[in-house]
């Protein structure tokens, strides 16, 4: 995981300047703020690199200037950024994970494979080296023979990458906004996300501003409307067969328990030990965002499966002092923080992993943020979730922000996440009110494929931004590309299982049933019956000063 950051402006070939800083020397110049945030992502490395194209048949040349920072996570030492070629003057700023490439396994630094690969291939072949990366990642890949620049965010979204285009004409991209703390929504030019949707093309013989031309993920399917970033199509069938229903035995139940398998494979096999070790409490390289719930609990008995032995798994479990929900506490309940709706079940699904997997080394870290602590880091929160600017945004990223910061001083730098889950499997409760209200799986489908198509546009960069300001890298096993292209091929009943609304002793609720089942077969019967609960209220970072805020809000 890195920080990445480029700038690319046109000047004019006699020197004079088309753009307002005129940086004729092509000077590496980036704010105090914006390096900051970038080492904060990356502790172990900076570097930069420059570069100047002149075009055969326009009146400008293009400067640009590239920085990166790194988070050492993959190969057998720091491997440092931008990527650069001596002899093709090819520059490539890397901020992910390639856990494939062309369908096989990585190993070694992926950074410097990916590098090399795009440095050999020519014209379309650069976009088809793209399109065969599996993984998380954002990137910003400088072509010098083709004059080209090539940017964007992985099919899913699950990087940041952020662009600024300001009115001189010059475009930046970084990972993350130097907007300063406190002054977010005061911006004169401000940043956007760049969209997820395909990779980004910016042709430097083009005379004129810069502009991009969009390249879709795949070219197959173009235009369908049931093509799920560029995926597959979305299974949208409507009419069960006769006797359709999930139980323990049904092949959905296996397979995902075997999707899940590989996806973690590949997330939690082989994590370096950090540069420094700043813990002596034993060998812990995994962590797992953990409220306690059936997406993160499955998680975490899972790697238990796949991390060696003689590691430690951490379950980051973070509660709020909710001044408002503080005065109303029930007589005898004192300790603000164990009443919170994640400790309590957090506490729970902890000692039942304890009691099914007794050899492993589980640590249960409890993360309390007093209401004055929440208050002194708001202003830094909302600078980094930018452009995001909802009370909603900040209810959900002040959670991931202390989880993350919590582990700042802790040996593991991998997170576990269980985002993508209620996508994929239904388990929001808008998705049973499709289903009865939308005639059915015909309902349910239409918004299963909504929401999952909506992963890659809405949070997942905002989200990027604010766990990785503490140097650690979260990753989502649920959103690993094979699972999500098996899961979206399903249909809808051997997913969730809302026509049998049954929630007894010996069978699990319907939403996110094919879920349930799997906990059930890992020996977590407790676990399997845990019901969803959004961040915001498990945590209570929702509403601190009045219940009359609405999540739509924008942070004032």
């Amino acid at each position: 995981m890195c920080g990445i950051h480029a700038v690319i402006e046109l000047i004019r070939r006699d020197g004079s300047g088309c753009t307002a800083s005129n940086n004729t020397q092509n000077e590496i110049t980036i704010t105090d703020t914006l390096r900051r945030r970038l080492c904060s992502r990356g502790p172990d490395h900076l570097g930069h690199a420059a570069a100047e194209y002149t075009p055969s048949h326009t009146r400008h040349r293009a400067a640009l200037q590239f920085t990166s920072t790194v988070l050492a996570l993959r190969g057998d030492g720091l491997t440092p950024q931008p990527f650069s070629d001596s002899a093709s003057n090819n520059i490539l700023c890397w901020n992910g994970e390639a856990w494939k490439l062309n369908a096989a396994d990585v190993s070694g630094n992926d950074g410097r494979q990916l590098f090399d690969l795009l440095s050999s291939a020519d014209g379309d072949d650069v976009l088809q080296v793209l399109r065969s990366i599996d993984g998380p990642f954002a990137f910003v890949y400088y072509d010098q023979p083709a004059g080209r620049l090539y940017y964007g965010r992985d099919r899913l979204g699950r990087r940041s990458l952020l662009q600024q285009q300001r009115k001189d004409g010059r475009l930046s991209l970084s990972s993350v906004s130097d907007v300063e703390a406190g002054a977010a929504g005061a911006a004169s030019e401000p940043w956007t996300e760049v969209e997820a949707d395909g990779i980004y093309v910016l042709n430097l013989e083009a005379d004129g501003p810069l502009k991009a031309q969009r390249h879709d993920w795949s070219t197959e399917h173009a235009g369908n409307p049931l093509m799920v970033s560029g995926l597959g199509l979305f299974n949208m069938s409507s009419v069960p067969p006769e006797g359709s229903r999930i139980a323990a035995d049904s092949p959905s139940v296996r397979q995902l328990h075997d999707q899940l398998a590989e996806s973690l494979r590949l997330r939690v096999k082989s994590i370096p030990r950090p540069p420094s070790p700043i813990s002596t409490e034993g060998d812990t390289r995994v962590a797992v965002l953990f409220s306690g719930g059936l997406d993160c609990t499955v998680l975490a008995r899972m790697s238990h499966d796949l991390v060696p032995a003689d590691q430690g798994i951490d379950l980051i479990n973070v509660a709020f002092e909710n001044p408002r929900v503080a005065s109303h506490l029930p007589p005898g309940v004192t300790d603000v923080y164990e009443a919170c709706p994640d400790r309590v079940t957090g506490r729970r699904s902890c000692a039942e992993l304890q009691h099914v997997c007794p050899a492993r080394r589980w640590r249960f870290v409890a993360v309390n943020v007093p209401y004055t602590e929440n208050l002194e880091h708001r202003p830094e929160i909302v600078a980094l979730m930018h452009p995001h600017n909802t009370e909603m945004d900040l209810s959900i990223t002040s959670a991931l922000y202390f989880a993350a910061r919590a582990t700042a001083t802790m040996p593991a730098r991998v997170l576990l996440s269980g985002l993508g889950a209620d996508e994929l499997f239904g388990g929001y409760g808008r998705h049973g009110v499709a289903y009865k209200a939308k005639g059915g799986y015909a309902g349910l489908a239409d918004e299963l494929r909504l929401d999952v198509s909506r992963l890659g546009q809405r949070n997942l960069g905002r989200d990027d931004r604010v766990f990785s300001h503490w140097g650690r890298e979260v990753r989502f096993p649920f959103l690993d590309e094979e699972l999500v292209r098996w899961a979206i091929a399903l249909p809808a009943w051997d997913k969730c299982d809302f026509a049998h609304d049954s929630n007894t002793e010996e069978e699990v609720e319907p939403a996110k049933r094919v879920l349930r089942l799997v906990a059930l077969s890992l020996g977590m019967a407790g676990v399997a019956q845990e019901k969803k609960r959004a961040i915001q209220f498990g945590a209570r970072t929702a509403k601190m000063e009045s219940g009359r805020v609405k999540g739509t809000a924008l942070v004032s």
